[in-house]
């Protein structure tokens, strides 16, 4: 299902979404100082195991790439998904999570 999978940036709502026949998957994020902080993922159980929320948090961490932000992980699953994806080690903001570095190294 992932290949499909339209993500949309709902800026109103600080979130990276996905409509899912009435209900919603989404990323939530938050804006600080020259970061963004993604707080928390959500998907209905019904749509979970289809690759909605690593396809959310590609369009997340794309945004961030894209944008020049560096990212805040407070969200376990979008952390998860940076730590198993070398390509975005680079943008998390070593300031906020110094252990990340050594981690991910």
């Amino acid at each position: 299902m992932s290949e499909h999978v339209n993500v949309v940036n709902n800026e109103e709502k600080l979130r990276f979404e996905v409509s899912l026949n009435g209900e919603f998957a989404y990323i939530e994020y938050r804006y600080y100082k020259k970061d963004i902080a993604f707080m928390h993922t959500t998907v209905p159980d019904p749509f979970k195991g289809k690759g909605i929320a690593s396809a959310m948090a590609v369009a997340a961490l794309n945004f961030a790439k894209n944008r020049h932000y560096k990212i805040m992980l407070y969200c376990p699953f979008v952390s998860r998904y940076v730590r198993e994806h070398p390509e975005y080690h680079a943008l998390v903001d070593t300031d906020y999570h110094p252990s990340f570095g050594n981690d991910a190294k």
